[in-house]
């Protein structure tokens, strides 16, 4: 087994230079993802989501975005899990995908908020049903005692809903990500890597800046 620390990989394929990004971060972020899904990128919507208690312990875990619009970046998931806990303490968040096969990182921190009840209805309305069940089914993040548990809540959720028409929960829904910063980051030659940063200004503008490896 090879020592961690003597795994490396040398990042050659593209560069990013401030003359070639966007003046906005949404048009960089669309551009980006449209070369991501064009090169295959796999579970390109797969995302870190990092959180934080009101005094500051930080979680994260791997989500995926359904949507990102000039808003803001929407993921959903269970209100009552440990992420939605954190986020109704302290509603900031930092999310961060990395799309190896392009050697690009985007790091994006902002505030959150929950989506409209009538965004969350149409996302979960157009989920597969078993996935529509398992919203019901899974206590996400609680502890329980066996596998068993999802199972017998499975089969209570398919005898209640038979007919396929299937609620959206009240403890799941959308929650909106409004960016404050955005990072793109280019993998570069012997880790000089390019960082560009988007900062959200007061006028609702964006300042563009390189930073440092």
């Amino acid at each position: 087994m090879p020592a961690i620390a003597d795994i490396r990989k040398e990042y050659m394929k593209q560069s990013l230079l401030e003359e070639e990004v966007e003046q906005d971060p949404f048009s960089q972020f669309g551009k980006w993802w449209d070369e991501a899904v064009k090169s295959e990128v796999e579970e390109a919507n797969a995302m870190t989501l990092a959180t934080a208690t009101a005094d500051g312990k930080p979680s994260a875990r791997i989500v995926l975005l359904k949507a990102a619009t000039p808003q803001g970046f929407v993921f959903y998931t269970n209100y009552s899990s440990h992420k939605g806990q954190q986020l109704a303490e302290n509603p900031l968040a930092c999310l961060v995908f990395f799309w190896t096969s392009l050697e690009r990182q985007i790091r994006i921190e902002g505030t959150v908020e929950k989506v409209s009840e009538g965004e969350s209805d149409e996302y979960f309305h157009s989920r597969p049903s078993d996935s529509r069940l398992g919203a019901w089914a899974s206590p996400q993040s609680s502890v329980i005692p066996s596998r068993d548990t999802i199972e017998e809540n499975l089969a209570h959720y398919l005898k209640k809903y038979p007919e396929g028409h299937i609620p959206r929960p009240p403890h799941w829904g959308g929650y909106l990500v409004r960016p404050v910063q955005i990072e793109f980051w280019q993998g570069r030659p012997s880790r000089l890597h390019d960082r560009i940063l988007y900062t959200l200004q007061p006028d609702g503008g964006w300042k563009i800046e390189r930073l440092a490896p």
